[in-house]
């Protein structure tokens, strides 16, 4: 089969590989949507040496694509059939640890005491027409979702419900999302179908636009505004009661922490980067609780398909482009502008 490697420097190319054989307590999985992340691109455009970013070593060309979602096509020696059974619609949990440390045994896998592999950077991913992962990465995908809605909740949507409810959002409460890419963008959507009353802050009119679609109250662009000053006009000058940053950017980091009230809290998933804080006039004297949320838990990523499932949520919505693999060099430079919605590879 062939598969996508990101080979760094803004390169990819289609390898081939063998298909996949499961062992004693693996599964085989018949890949039917693979969902292009944002942090995708820290992998596309990164240099040979830093390839992993400090995931884990890698060892050749691994195949890129950690949203998978599709269906057992084959199963191990070993597997109870409780835990995957062939032809079953799955979504994977796109990481694998020890399986018997605290956090592994809580579906924290990433957090593994032992170091884990994270499929689609440090081990093969989705990116291709079969993906071999221990039968215990799975989650069920309900009858009622689509494959490319499994997809996007493997990674990116998942991530924005983890942050919500890692925030204690209520219906009632107003929520200053930063930054409307995939992640922001799911967040938005959440939110709205939770209750919430949601302003929308990016630079680009376009995803403000979208933002829009997905259930925004209120549109900011901290190009064309002070945001933090609109929040609080927004807000009757208090600001805004949680705040969630999903740029990764300095300067987004520091609206969602300057625009969040006293006794509130702010949020951020977007990786990598730093920010510069005043620690008395921006933490200590509001009161504020600052937390990070990275991705999820597999108990979540079974919450959060419920969750789409039972509220009918379009997340599918959030895909503005559908390839091919062999399309995969045309996707990556047009997702790299940073410009278009989310794609998802139909395979």
């Amino acid at each position: 089969m062939r598969g996508v490697t990101f080979l760094g420097e803004r390169k990819l190319q289609l390898a081939e590989f063998p298909d996949p054989t499961p062992g004693p307590q693996e599964v085989v999985i018949e890949i039917k949507a693979s969902g292009m992340c944002g942090s995708d691109l820290n992998f596309y455009r990164a240099s040979g040496k830093t390839a992993s970013l400090g995931l884990g070593r890698v060892s050749g060309p691994v195949i890129a694509g950690h949203e998978p979602c599709g269906v057992v096509a084959a199963v191990g020696s070993a597997v109870d059939e409780r835990a995957a059974r062939i032809g079953a619609r799955v979504m994977v949990h796109h990481y694998s640890g020890c399986g018997t440390c605290p956090h592994c045994r809580s579906g924290w896998s990433q957090m593994c005491e032992q170091g884990s592999i994270v499929y689609g950077v440090t081990g093969h991913g989705a990116h291709a027409p079969y993906m071999k992962v221990p039968a215990n990465t799975l989650v069920a995908l309900p009858d009622e979702l689509s494959f490319a809605t499994g997809a996007a909740i493997s990674c990116g949507t998942g991530t924005a419900y983890r942050a919500l409810r890692r925030m204690n959002l209520a219906g009632g409460d107003t929520i200053a999302i930063v930054g409307q890419g995939p992640v922001g963008l799911s967040a938005t959507q959440l939110a709205a179908a939770m209750g919430a009353r949601v302003i929308a802050l990016d630079v680009s009119a376009d995803r403000l636009a979208r933002a829009k679609q997905f259930g925004a109250n209120e549109l900011i662009d901290p190009k064309a505004e002070d945001a933090v000053a609109a929040i609080r006009a927004l807000t009757h000058g208090a600001g805004a009661a949680m705040a969630l940053d999903a740029s990764g950017t300095p300067d987004g980091r520091l609206i969602a922490v300057r625009s969040t009230r006293p006794w509130g809290v702010a949020c951020f998933v977007g990786e990598g980067g730093s920010v510069t804080l005043d620690v008395s006039r921006d933490m200590l004297r509001k009161q504020l609780t600052i937390i990070g949320s990275w991705t999820f838990s597999t108990v979540v990523h079974a919450e959060c398909a419920r969750f789409v499932a039972d509220r009918r949520i379009a997340v599918e919505n959030l895909f503005t482009h559908r390839w091919q693999l062999e399309q995969a060099d045309e996707a990556y430079r047009l997702f790299d502008r940073q410009t278009a919605g989310k794609g998802v590879f139909l395979i």
